[in-house]
């Protein structure tokens, strides 16, 4: 009982994808496939075709063959079985069975197949299993690039820091070498002569305010000694900061030292630069770019249960270069029936309503393309969904504040869906006036306490199915248990309610389907518990 071979083929007899797993050599495995057209009957019902040497199982799908090779003493029904479980895992990895969309996705089906026969033998596994093993997602690898990109971000947020101080320096060093006044820097600090051949007007160099202020000098001899040409010693010193000195003291620089200590976020006074504003979007560099964003705008009670569950989500599209702009896009819509979706007033809404297709009314106007569709591209479709039923939360916070004598036990716990990986989690606990920052128990991940404003964030980067609750515990002192709501939460993933995605975008104008990227993420306007 071994499958020599599974492949598939065009009703042509091209070969389009095909994995051995046993010693074959290519001509042999060419030769054997290259006869399995010829073999096939238009009007049989059969789905399996013997030579002397070998047995076709195979099955129809569009205008391509399934096909299994293998040897006369194979078990048919299990061959059956393997072939069934193969046709379930190809549209997994291919929407269109077509020759071009098999050809882009052959690596993928080469290690599902592998995953299915061994050695020429079936394996006991299931299509979700398949793809899982296929997958191979660990939650130390995320973690991991998460860390990694954390620091990649402080380390850039390091550097725009030290050059602005650089330039901060430059700006500093450049008014110091100018002396501050410019022209009026020779008033006091040079010597003025006039007809009073005898008598000098001079300074100590110290500018309107030193109390020296204007002096005659009383000592004509010893100003007659010296050369006319000669600079006096106090034309020659530098100014030494007893002027007017632009910019911050040193009392404004420890002010706002102890401010950032204590949490605040100081801005700092550097002149913006040209798409610094941007760069937490980035700009996209496909030549289309197709963006589902669903916002989160949920309101627990803090004794269980729902008070407001409000998803609202876009589908927007970016087109950089003209000539793409006569298109049509493919959506797949997920099976969340409570989800209503409304298409842009310029959408043909026949046309979606019945091949889930968005595309204008009139097909010969095009999409705004580069800077016409601003920065966050043209909608296209919009959908909603509201929901009292609190399994629907993606992820619900319990807060027991408990007195013991003069403190109080703060426990928080939080329980995640399974169907979202949850990242940048930050759940904000607000405080009492407190001397001194809480004492924090246990925690399952990091916590900061913000003094200025009363906060306690606790944050976790990922949570995903091997995390999916946590818990924290603090003590401060004694307290009501109102002064610890409302909880606020932020986060964000890349799967969405309404799972909707983009399948194809298709020319109207003929031609090679255009390059698109698809960028997918649910976010937190406003989520509390109160």
């Amino acid at each position: 009982m071994v499958v020599l071979a599974a492949s598939i083929v065009s009703k042509s007899g091209k070969v389009l994808v095909s994995r051995q797993f046993v010693d074959m050599s290519c001509i042999r495995i060419e030769g054997l496939l290259a006869a399995f057209p010829k073999l096939v009957g238009t009007r049989k019902q059969h789905t399996y075709v013997e030579t002397e040497n070998v047995r076709y199982v195979y099955q129809p799908m569009e205008a391509l063959y399934l096909l299994l090779v293998t040897n006369k003493h194979s078990n048919i029904l299990e061959d059956l079985t393997t072939l069934r479980l193969l046709s379930k895992l190809v549209p997994e990895y291919s929407y269109s069975l077509d020759e071009e969309s098999i050809c882009q996705h052959a690596f993928e089906f080469i290690f599902a197949f592998d995953e299915v026969i061994s050695l020429g033998h079936k394996e006991n596994v299931t299509v979700a299993q398949v793809k899982q093993y296929c997958e191979m997602e660990s939650h130390e690898e995320k973690l991991h690039k998460l860390v990694m990109q954390s620091k990649i971000n402080e380390t850039k947020d390091v550097m725009k820091r030290k050059a602005s101080e650089i330039d901060k320096s430059r700006i500093e060093k450049n008014r110091g070498d100018k002396g501050g006044f410019g022209p009026l820097q020779s008033i006091g600090s040079g010597r003025i002569e006039n007809s009073f051949s005898d008598l000098s007007i001079s300074s100590s160099g110290t500018g309107f305010g030193s109390g020296s202020g204007f002096g005659l000098s009383s000592d004509v001899d010893s100003f007659s000694t010296k050369s006319k040409g000669r600079p006096t010693s106090s034309a020659t010193a530098p100014l030494k900061g007893l002027g007017m000195k632009l910019g911050k003291s040193q009392r404004t620089n420890q002010f706002l030292e102890s401010l950032k200590a204590e949490g605040e976020v100081i801005l700092e006074d550097v002149q913006p630069k040209l798409g610094l504003s941007q760069a937490a979007a980035p700009p996209p560099t496909d030549p289309i770019t197709l963006t589902v964003e669903e916002k989160l705008n949920v309101s627990l009670k803090r004794d269980g249960g729902v008070s407001n569950f409000d998803v609202q989500g876009t589908l927007s599209l970016q087109i950089l270069n003209e000539e793409d702009g006569h298109i049509q896009v493919q959506v797949q819509t997920g099976e969340n029936q409570a989800i209503f979706f409304k298409t842009h007033p310029n959408m043909n809404k026949e046309l979606f309503a019945n091949e889930n297709t968005l595309g204008l009314k009139d097909p010969n106007r095009p999409f705004p393309t580069g800077q016409a569709c601003g920065s966050e591209g043209v909608g296209l479709l919009k959908w909603r969904m509201q929901s009292t039923d609190e399994s629907m939360v993606p992820l619900t916070i319990n807060c027991w504040p408990s007195s013991s004598g003069n403190e109080t036990y703060v426990s928080i716990e939080y329980e995640a869906l399974s169907m979202f990986d949850l990242r940048n989690v930050v759940i904000s606990v607000p405080l009492p006036a407190l001397r001194e920052a809480p004492s924090v128990r246990q925690i399952d991940g990091e916590w900061r306490y913000d003094s200025r404003n009363s906060f306690l964030e606790w944050s976790v980067l990922l949570i995903d199915n091997s995390n999916c609750s946590g818990s924290m515990e603090f003590v401060v002192p004694q307290a009501e248990s109102s002064a610890f709501f409302p909880i606020s939460v932020r986060f964000m993933a890349t799967d969405t309610f309404s799972d909707l995605k983009v399948t194809n975008v298709t020319p109207l104008k003929g031609g090679n389907p255009p390059k698109y990227s698809q960028r997918t993420q649910l976010i937190t306007e406003n989520y509390q518990v109160v």
